[in-house]
């Protein structure tokens, strides 16, 4: 599995496509990527504190052309944490994450104790917040001359993936989870595993939302995952050494089994992770 990448440096992967990917994947812990065009560099994600996102937008910044449009693949706090580091960048993602960015105040007791590495450090994203979405994407359409965006759903009700199809790449975002255990606590791994049926199509490379780079049957494995999750009982499998097993398993389940029943909600196991129960 994967592409052997350096881990927290800005790594040129295909021409003009850059990679961020930090160590492990765990929860807090994300990846980001860059792209250049002719008319500056495309952003997609952010990460999350200070001491992420800091050394990234350096990173970027020292590519000396213009950062005109930042992608956020959805919401979630470790994807766009770091927002504030670009400035005067478009801001690209979906109705959804447009939403959550600008309605919803943000839970930073809950982000202490669920990602407790951090705590020290969420005090200063509550004080700067994120920079709300400046253009929705709704539909599957070019953004540059090499860079498409594909909305989706499963891992959220409003995921975008970014395709650099002259580069054979795409970055998943949190629709992608390699060697990491997914976490489906506002998704729906039956709809995810659908999803991920035909990521594996769009491109060769796939920059996961975290973990390594993977490929195809990368994707295969994850949806073969979630499909045990619906299922409600999870067997022995290559996904045995996936980190987070033991706090994400029960999440993912009990979120399929609520949502088999109807009910669009958190699952226990999430609300007591989060300080709740």
């Amino acid at each position: 599995m994967g592409l052997d990448v350096a881990h927290n440096a800005l790594v040129e992967v295909a021409d003009g496509v850059f990679v961020w990917l930090q160590p492990g994947g765990e929860s807090g812990v994300s990846n980001a990527g860059a792209v250049i065009d002719d008319d500056g560099i495309t952003v997609i994600d952010t990460m999350m504190v200070r001491s992420q996102w800091e050394p990234f937008a350096l990173a970027v910044h020292k590519l000396g052309m213009p950062i005109r449009r930042l992608v956020l693949t959805h919401a979630h706090i470790d994807h766009v944490g770091g927002t504030r580091a670009f400035p005067n960048a478009a801001v690209y993602g979906s109705q959804q994450t447009s939403d959550l960015l600008d309605y919803t105040e943000m839970p930073i007791d809950s982000y202490k104790t669920f990602m407790s590495a951090f705590a020290d450090q969420f005090d200063e994203i509550a004080e700067l917040g994120c920079r709300p979405v400046t253009h929705l994407v709704t539909d599957g359409a070019p953004l540059t001359n090499r860079i498409e965006l594909l909305p989706a759903t499963g891992h959220t009700s409003g995921d975008v993936m970014v395709l650099i199809e002259d580069a054979d790449v795409l970055f998943a975002g949190d629709l992608c989870f390699f060697g990491v255990t997914p976490l489906a606590f506002q998704g729906d791994p039956a709809t995810w595993a659908a999803t991920l049926d035909v990521i594996g199509d769009f491109a060769e490379m796939i920059v996961p939302g975290h973990g390594p780079i993977g490929r195809a049957q990368d994707c295969a494995l994850l949806a073969q995952y979630l499909r045990h999750c619906v299922d409600g009982v999870i067997p022995n499998g290559p996904w045995d050494s996936w980190i987070e097993r033991v706090e994400r398993d029960p999440i993912n389940i009990e979120r399929s089994a609520l949502l088999k029943a109807g009910r669009d909600e958190m699952p226990p196991s999430m609300l007591k992770a989060i300080g709740f129960g």
